[in-house]
């Protein structure tokens, strides 16, 4: 099926779209869905269990905070960095927490159960609730995964499978190409009347420059940041250093250092989502830098771009987001599930289609950035130290947003013919992750995360 560009790129919190954002989504449905029930008011108690991936690195990512946050039906679209910090230092001073806003009980964060080691058959990022009566009689029981980039499934709708007449214009690259070469279309055109099926052009556009928007907010915020970023590592800030240092060495940006600008973007971006505060999934929390570090370079160094920055953005972010449908779809987006080769390498994939149609190229020419891309992120591993979203994520997503610029330029090079198709190294992405060790699949348990000091579980 084809997923809408406005689930792929979603408004959220740090540090982590499957740790952080999926677990309050699932929290809040939960307590949503008692309220619908009439079950709300007879809630005594509420039992957490998280399983796996969730469980192993749930610490460093404030999966216990984000639950009780969204057991008191706040989404991470609507909360602020702000918001949370003050209602979390209430909670953690003895305030009960209070079920979908209304009853009180005495849940805390010490209370949710840990499972590292349980994984359940459906995925890793496994999370149950359990609502109780004053009895200790269920009320109600669900088991949701969160199964990357903030999407959330209960164990009933797990894999279920998508009525053809909702399936949408492509579900493989293959389609994708059939529709552009049908109606003599760009990518981004197939996506756009895609999403037109929805909301209005209009309202297409001004929810994509939005998105824009906010990806911009986040990298203001991060430049104005200094000291370390919060957790055990006391990972030092830089992008703000970066960038005095770079007005004083590029005061008229000149193209020689479009590079330094790039990776400054990506890694304000990740700074920001480390420390918790707002950012854009694209298609993860964990390598939301690198969409819009490539888009900052696509408005700012592509003279295309530049001459009709809305515009330039609007087509970037649909290509992107079409790519990324499909990674979604025949895939995963998931680090816990096939490693990071299914974030920071679905995010090159993405920003390098994009970016391709940005520089002019055809739909083949887009499909082969994309596909180039991924080729050379396969393997990647998921080993984060601490369990934070800090090493070696931060700088991985500037070396990725690199490596999609000179995919998109490798890609406008040919004439878009390739032996590897974008659906054969999905395909083999895929494969790769179920076959990679789960030590490597956001657990902390190998690569960096155990030959880096400390290794120890750090502080949130």
């Amino acid at each position: 099926m084809t997923v809408s560009v406005f689930d792929l790129f979603s408004i959220g919190v740090g540090p982590s779209s499957s740790h952080t954002v999926g677990p309050m989504r699932a929290a809040a449905r939960f307590v949503g869905e008692l309220g619908d029930l009439g079950l709300l008011a007879s809630s005594a108690d509420v039992r957490v269990e998280l399983y796996g991936s969730l469980a192993a690195t749930g610490a460093g990512h404030g999966t216990m905070p984000a639950v009780l946050l969204g057991l008191e039906g706040h989404e991470p679209d609507r909360i602020t960095p702000e918001e949370i910090d003050a209602r979390l230092a209430q909670l953690r001073s003895g305030d009960p927490l209070r079920l979908g806003g209304g009853p009180a009980v005495q849940v805390a964060e010490g209370d949710i159960a840990l499972h590292p080691l349980t994984l359940l058959p459906e995925h890793p990022n496994g999370m149950t609730v359990v609502a109780v009566d004053r009895a200790g009689g269920v009320l109600l029981e669900r088991t949701y995964f969160s199964v990357g980039g903030g999407f959330v499934v209960t164990r009933e709708e797990f894999g279920r499978p998508v009525a053809s007449g909702d399936r949408g214009p492509f579900g493989t690259a293959a389609e994708l190409l059939a529709r552009c070469a049908e109606s003599g279309t760009s990518i981004s055109e197939v996506m756009l009347r895609f999403e037109s099926g929805t909301r209005s052009v209009e309202e297409v556009r001004a929810g994509l420059l939005h998105i824009r928007d906010v990806m911009e907010e986040c990298v203001r915020h991060s430049l104005t940041r200094a000291g370390s970023l919060p957790g055990g590592l006391k990972v030092r800030r830089r992008a703000r250093e970066w960038h005095r240092t770079l007005l004083a060495d590029d005061p008229d940006r000149d193209p020689t250092y479009a590079e330094y600008w790039v990776i400054l973007v990506a890694m304000a971006v990740n700074e920001e989502n480390a420390s918790g505060g707002r950012v854009v999934t694209a298609p993860t929390n964990g390598a939301a830098g690198i969409i819009p570090a490539v888009l900052y370079y696509a408005t700012r160094y592509v003279p295309a771009g530049s001459a009709d920055v809305d515009a330039t953005t609007v087509r970037f972010l649909l290509t992107a987001g079409a790519i990324g449908s499909l990674y979604k779809e025949q895939a995963s987006i998931s680090g816990a599930e096939v490693g990071c080769q299914g974030e920071v390498g679905s995010a090159a994939s993405m920003a390098a289609g994009g970016l391709a149609e940005v520089l002019g190229g055809t739909p083949e020419q887009v499909e082969n950035a994309a596909e180039i891309a991924m080729e050379h992120s396969l393997g990647m591993t998921c080993d984060p130290v601490g369990g934070l979203v800090q090493i070696p994520c931060i700088e991985r997503n500037a070396i990725s947003a690199g490596k999609a610029i000179n995919a998109a330029r490798m890609a406008l090079r040919g004439d878009g013919s390739h032996r590897v198709s974008l659906d054969t190294v999905i395909a083999t992405m895929r494969a790769t992750g179920r076959d990679m060790h789960s030590n490597y699949k956001e657990t902390s348990l190998g690569g960096l995360a155990l030959t880096v000091l400390p290794v120890n579980i750090v502080e949130c």
